[in-house]
């Protein structure tokens, strides 16, 4: 499988399976599953809570000889309620004790939004820290030295703008090597994207499939990228599956993807996107798609009782 290159020569696989929304019950066979049909990259997060189960299929899988802890990638994030210099190593090293293991391959900053410890999802201003209470620049030194501790092999954040980035560049130390965001033909982030490469940033698409299971009453209007006509031509031509053809778009722009599914045949089917090969007539026309829509917009970060605004996520 093709796999992106960190700066010290690591090798990512550029498909991982995605655990967000994962269900409790079903996330441990899916991970084994996965890491059976030749997964080898696996993207967790704290706020999922499913972390314990994931690791419990990463241990049967360890078990049972399908794969070595050292030929796995695991990727884990830092929730919002642990952006204090303080709290940054007890949040790894719960992660750790959950997925059971004694280091990360990769650890993010989930987003660039503090909680007070203990928080969840604020919903009043009194849960909430601003920059001035904590800046990213203390949250991202208390990142650098987990890196340096061996807690996680690399480090890099997710849900970054331009100029939450350029604020970690100006920091000494180690750079974020990662940056992980919602992408698909419908956000195709090019501004962003653009930016990360010319700064040696790798970066991860997230909702690869247009969220699909994001459907709640708020998202009943939002576009089915699943059911896009240009998308389906393109996999009709190709004789794949329109999630195949969505995966393999951002395998054909160097970056990292993670579908999740904890169906099996599913699993296996996204994996075989590795070897679609889309053309330039398929990528012109994705690239023209013609609708525009983001479905994680982050407005459950930035209502009337929070000290952040939409600016404080996404460029304009």
């Amino acid at each position: 499988m093709k796999t992106v290159k960190f700066e010290n020569g690591d090798r990512l696989p550029i498909i991982g399976l995605g655990t967000w929304k994962s269900k409790p019950g079903e996330v441990r066979q899916a991970v084994y599953w996965a890491l059976e049909a030749g997964y080898r990259h696996i993207d967790c997060a704290k706020i999922y809570q499913n972390e314990k189960e994931v690791g419990q299929g990463l241990a049967d899988a360890f078990a049972d000889g399908i794969v070595k802890r050292s030929e796995v990638f695991i990727t884990s994030k830092l929730w919002n309620d642990c952006h204090r210099y303080e709290d940054v190593g007890p949040a790894l090293d719960t992660t750790l004790t959950d997925l059971r293991l004694d280091y990360l391959d990769l650890y993010l900053v989930h987003w660039p939004i503090s909680f007070k410890h203990g928080v969840g999802f604020a919903s009043h201003r009194e849960e909430y820290y601003t920059y001035q209470d904590v800046p990213l620049t203390q949250t991202w030194q208390a990142m650098q030295e987990q890196k340096i501790h061996g807690k996680t092999k690399h480090i890099g954040v997710s849900n970054f703008n331009q100029t939450k980035l350029k604020e970690l560049f100006a920091m000494e130390g180690q750079r974020p090597e990662m940056n992980q965001v919602e992408m698909h033909p419908y956000l195709p982030q090019d501004g962003l994207v653009k930016f990360c490469k010319e700064n040696g940033l790798l970066m991860t698409a997230y909702s690869p499939l247009g969220s699909p299971d994001s459907r709640s009453e708020k998202h009943q209007g939002d576009p089915k990228l699943l059911e896009d006509q240009t998308v389906k031509k393109i996999a009709e031509k190709h004789h794949a599956t329109i999630g195949q053809v969505l995966i393999a778009w951002s395998i054909s722009r160097d970056i990292v993807v993670i579908p999740k599914s904890v169906n099996q045949g599913r699993i296996k089917e996204n994996l075989k996107a590795a070897n679609l090969e889309l053309d330039q007539e398929d990528l012109q026309a994705l690239s023209h798609i013609g609708t525009s829509h983001r479905f994680v917009d982050g407005s459950f970060f930035t209502g009337p009782q929070s000290p952040y605004q939409s600016s404080d996520l996404w460029d304009s």
